[in-house]
């Protein structure tokens, strides 16, 4: 997993609540535990208007839809409002959103289930009160290519106008995204010991 220190890149409005990991990537797309192949789904059901289903080579795009227009494009930084990922505990929408390049969202909350899939997968989430929310939101519609600068370490991000955010994330999350920790990671920092365990379990149990 790419370690996460620092961060800035140009910022989407998803101006919505309760954004589900059905409409994230849609049930139809899960069809591999890969985790690749489903940034093109991402927001399907949102971003083409013509029936999606795998296999299908040429959609029709909605031109209305926020992350098909051209003021956006190239952006990994994803603004959003309440109790984003919310659904099924599916992480395809996790890798779906990762593959499309977003390094990081903020929103005013999370699903619990998403927000630990994405800290697991290299994805920053950012849980920040209403008011910074639409202070962020009015800033982008006000201003084309408007970017973020987040600093893990400090736990800031900045604004374009030299103000600063402050935002808060549990201890161990922010070690495991600093260092490019995910599970298995985790785990193999411990592998001296495994093997010596190993060892020792085959030794004294060589009937196994």
């Amino acid at each position: 997993m790419e370690k996460f220190i620092n961060h800035k890149g140009l910022v989407v409005p998803f101006n919505r609540s309760n954004i589900d990991t059905d409409l994230i990537i849609p049930k139809q797309f899960l069809k591999s535990i890969k985790r690749s192949g489903f940034g093109i789904n991402l927001f399907d059901g949102l971003r083409y208007i013509d029936e999606g289903y795998t296999g299908k080579k040429i959609r029709l795009i909605n031109k209305d839809f926020v992350l098909n227009k051209y003021r956006y494009k190239g952006a990994s930084i994803l603004l959003a409002r309440k109790n984003f990922g919310c659904g099924s505990s599916r992480e395809h929408a996790v890798w779906a959103l990762k593959e499309s390049g977003f390094k990081v969202i903020i929103a005013q909350s999370f699903a619990e289930i998403f927000y630990n899939n994405a800290l697991k997968n290299g994805i920053l989430l950012i849980n920040l009160k209403n008011f910074f929310i639409e202070e962020i939101f009015l800033s982008i519609y006000n201003q084309k290519g408007y970017m973020l600068n987040i600093n893990l370490t400090k736990q800031i991000i900045y604004k374009q106008s030299g103000k600063k955010i402050n935002f808060s994330i549990d201890p161990f999350s922010k070690y495991c995204l600093e260092n490019g920790l995910d599970d298995i990671g985790i785990t193999l920092k411990e592998i001296n010991a495994i093997k010596l365990f190993e060892k020792s379990h085959k030794k004294n149990n060589p009937w196994l």
